[in-house]
């Protein structure tokens, strides 16, 4: 997708839903890695992540376009723009956009990312970790119980 059509879909998403222009630059950035979008405020920059765009398809990427223009109108007009503001919250809901991007399905799943398991003997709640821990010195968070290396 080149820069021309990427300003147009985001100018036609903001006129459509929000019934305002998007008059402010957009731009893909390849190094977000865990977001599908950013908005920056201080330049008034929106940031989408192609990565998006290429695995899952057209209609995930136009949400995470809606979901920073939320931030993006909010921010212009002096209301509250951020995830924790009610303002936020009810464009979101308003406009249909999502309120969290889904996972790249080429990220790493979960199992392959942890290298530890550990289980409380007590309630069997399972602990997956990066790093081992010392199982003398730690308990269970939910019920205090001891813990063991699968």
């Amino acid at each position: 997708m080149e820069q021309e059509e990427l300003e147009r879909i985001v100018n036609d998403l903001s006129i459509r839903f929000f019934h305002k222009p998007f008059i402010d630059k957009v731009s893909f950035n390849n190094r977000l890695r865990t977001t599908g979008g950013r908005y920056i405020p201080s330049r008034r920059t929106i940031e989408l992540n192609p990565k998006y765009l290429m695995e899952l398809g057209k209609e995930e990427f136009y949400g995470i376009i809606k979901h920073e223009l939320c931030h993006y109108h909010l921010h212009i007009e002096g209301k509250g723009y951020k995830h924790r503001d009610p303002e936020f919250r009810e464009l979101l809901r308003r406009t249909n956009s999502p309120r969290f991007c889904q996972p790249l399905p080429s990220q790493k799943t979960n199992e392959l990312m942890y290298k530890y398991k550990f289980r409380c003997v007590r309630c069997n709640h399972t602990y997956n970790r990066r790093r081992m821990i010392d199982t003398r010195k730690y308990r269970c968070g939910k019920c205090n119980g001891e813990i063991k290396e699968e």
